[in-house]
């Protein structure tokens, strides 16, 4: 009966009625789009390391991954002690470079290339054709294809350094481009290629830019269950001359570096809150102010104070629930619209999202609405169930 009632006083008035669920819609929308941002980056960077289940990355002493160019040395003996661990599983070695694809022509176009073991690797996903699992098999990702119109399944000439005074490309391979395959750590638009760590190893060696025995990385799989910040003490005790950074570790120094999203979406929501606050708080005080009169009737009729103030908060409800909802979908689609946005910035991998939609946000931002809803409700109810019935109905009379 009540929520009957509430809804037919917010048809009374339909244009007003529309306008302010509109208005709770877009603040809706800007509140769950700033819950996702508050917890978006840190998801998406956590998938973003975990994907392929490496909880320790191993880098040159001080420096984060590719950096700086500097490289482990001895690579193959800091991959033995750490195989010798009881609590690894598995380890990726990861050689970062910068190969040129050489044209017929003699003209040559620069791609970032990862020396990688196929069967164990974590940077790419294979989306169609043959894994780089032969010495002169290349995987590259769709920009590269886009940039030097090669298709997969044709040869290719690389070259890993140039002569200046020859004129003449060094450490020249001819390779297959065997497949595509999707980079998760690189940055939007970037041209990726990946060969075999040992082609890699032998054309920079051959080109002597870097001694063969070096990597840029070692990712590091651990046995179930085991701790990994435990492990990473523990190996950059083994071997000093690397930094271990546990995947807790990474993401929580990427936060650090984008916490200024976290207090940008801290303040906007709560900027949200307070319109939709304002804003069913007003309508509601004006729709009582004009019927005072009529309230007056009802308490003179017998209808009780309770019952007309939860009559009116349930109009304040109604308005915020239903405008809600739809604020929801207008959420997810301007979320959308800005993730696209914010992925384009300057050296973020292209796997990353700042909003991530995950049904806890959907509830969270309803429930915050909700509650906004009743406290902006509350003073309008009150001062309805309120009014003194002789007083009001002698003022309406008299007006």
């Amino acid at each position: 009966m009540r929520a009957t009632l509430a809804w037919s006083s917010l048809r009374r008035h339909p244009v007003r009625t529309a306008l302010a669920m509109l208005g709770v819609a877009v603040s809706a929308a800007m509140l769950l789009d700033m819950v996702m941002l508050s917890s978006g980056m840190q998801v998406s960077f956590r998938a973003l390391l975990t994907r392929q289940g490496f909880e320790v990355r191993l880098t040159p002493k001080g420096t984060l991954p590719f950096d700086t160019e500097a490289r482990i040395a001895r690579a193959a003996s800091a991959e033995s002690v750490l195989l010798a661990m009881p609590a690894v599983q598995a380890v990726s070695p990861v050689l970062g470079t910068t190969l040129h694809v050489v044209g017929d022509d003699g003209s040559a176009a620069a791609v970032f290339t990862l020396g990688i073991r196929p069967a164990i690797q974590g940077d790419y996903e294979l989306l169609r054709g043959l894994d780089a699992d032969a010495a002169d098999r290349m995987v590259v990702n769709a920009t590269f294809l886009a940039r030097t119109g090669v298709a997969v399944g044709d040869t290719i000439v690389v070259a890993a350094g140039y002569d200046a005074q020859l004129r003449s490309w060094t450490a020249r391979r001819r390779v297959l481009v065997s497949g595509e395959g999707r980079f998760h750590y690189l940055a939007t638009g970037q041209a990726a290629a990946a060969l075999p760590l040992s082609t890699v190893q032998f054309m920079v060696a051959d080109a002597g830019t870097a001694p063969s025995d070096e990597v840029s990385l070692l990712m590091v799989k651990t046995q179930p269950g085991v701790d990994a910040e435990a492990l990473r003490a523990g190996i950059e005790r083994e071997l000093p001359r690397v930094t271990a950074i546990a995947t807790a570790d990474a993401v929580k120094s990427v936060e650090q570096r984008l916490s200024y999203f976290r207090q940008l979406a801290l303040i906007l929501g709560t900027v949200s809150l307070a319109i939709g606050f304002l804003l069913v708080s007003t309508l509601m005080t004006v729709s009582v102010q004009e019927r005072v009169g009529e309230m007056a009737v009802m308490r003179a009729l017998g209808v009780s104070r309770p019952h007309i103030a939860q009559q009116v908060m349930l109009e304040g409800l109604v308005l915020s629930v239903v405008g809600a909802v739809g604020g929801l979908g207008l959420g997810l689609v301007t979320a959308t619209y800005l993730n696209n946005i914010l992925r384009a910035f300057p050296g973020l991998p292209a796997a990353i999202d700042f909003f991530v939609f995950e049904p806890r946000a959907a509830y969270q931002s309803l429930g915050m609405l909700v509650v906004t809803a009743v406290l902006a409700g509350a003073f309008p109810a009150w001062r309805a169930g309120s009014l003194p019935i002789a007083t009001t109905l002698r003022s309406e009379a008299v007006s």
